[in-house]
């Protein structure tokens, strides 16, 4: 169940690494009974009434926030399709993001809009604080991309993970003193009922004053009035955002033109066809082995 443009091409990489699956493609899937496997981004209907043998969902993307976790029958897996080249793919963005905020490109795009040739003074990358939200597979691909710039790298995550060259802050207790030495913020959690809203005015004034935001986790991440009134009055400097609560926004959404906001449309990383295949494939030796499959969704945390 997805894209019709890239079937084709999930049906040529599977019949190389899993000959032995045959490939249905939505809504042509014959006796719905045969079906073991299914690939989709969007959740189904009465799934468990439809494919009554099914073995494993996977998710077409990072994050499962579209799945109600809870309506899934218990003996189907859900997997993520999160393989290394998506995380390099997610990393090469936030690096993308955290530099234009490190030297200031939106004060100079606004320069060049408004005719002004203006340097200002350049802060070193040991002096600027980065910290990431959510230290996964995906935070910490970023991590690593960062460190060898020199930055002062920190993490917050709900249980301690390692941050190569820096320190985790962990749970509630700690996201405040996390915050408030975050001179760049990437969040990269995962949604769940925990962290919706959880970059709301509160948090935001925690951010030492004129700090950047990079959001590529998900839009319900943010409470976006909250961000541009922090925008408005210079607490929040500057924002990159790749996920909004609407996407795309209406024509109305003051995000399309404010001066203090990059953004760009959900484009941060998606699913490689080839790494992901190369998941399925390598599930499908683990569960003849009846060793536990790559990625699978803790349903109890929501990721």
């Amino acid at each position: 169940m997805a894209d019709p443009a890239d079937a084709g091409e999930w049906r040529d990489y599977l019949s190389t690494l899993a000959p032995e699956l045959e490939f249905r493609q939505w809504p042509d899937i014959g006796n719905p009974a045969e079906v073991r496997y299914i690939l989709a981004w969007e959740p189904l209907a009465n799934l468990a009434e439809q494919f009554r043998n099914l073995r494993v969902l996977y998710a077409a993307g990072a994050g499962v926030d579209q799945f109600e976790l809870t309506q899934l029958p218990d003996q189907v897996s859900l997997v993520r399709l999160v393989d290394s080249s998506m995380a390099d793919i997610m990393a090469e963005y936030v690096l993308y993001g955290v530099l234009a905020l490190h030297r200031d490109i939106l004060t100079y795009q606004e320069d060049q809009r408004g005719g002004r040739w203006q340097p200002r003074p350049i802060v070193h990358a040991s002096q600027r604080r980065v910290g990431v939200m959510g230290v996964g597979n995906l935070g910490r691909a970023a991590l690593d991309r960062l460190q060898p710039l020199g930055f002062q790298l920190s993490g917050w995550n709900r249980s301690l993970k390692n941050v190569p060259g820096g320190c985790c802050y962990v749970g509630l207790e700690q996201l405040e003193d996390f915050l408030g030495q975050c001179d760049i913020l990437v969040n990269m959690l995962p949604l769940t009922v925990e962290t919706d809203g959880i970059l709301n005015a509160a948090r935001l004034s925690c951010l030492p004053r004129g700090a950047g935001l990079i959001n590529v986790g998900r839009g319900a991440h943010v409470v976006e009035q909250d961000l541009l009134d922090a925008l408005d009055a210079g607490q929040v400097g500057g924002a990159v955002l790749d996920v909004l609560l609407q996407e795309p926004p209406s024509r109305q959404s003051p995000f399309w033109k404010h001066p203090r906001v990059l953004l760009t449309p959900h484009i941060a990383s998606d699913v490689q066809v080839e790494g992901g295949v190369a998941v399925i494939a390598e599930n499908l030796r683990r569960e003849e082995e009846g060793r536990p499959l790559l990625n699978l969704v803790d349903r109890s945390k929501g990721y």
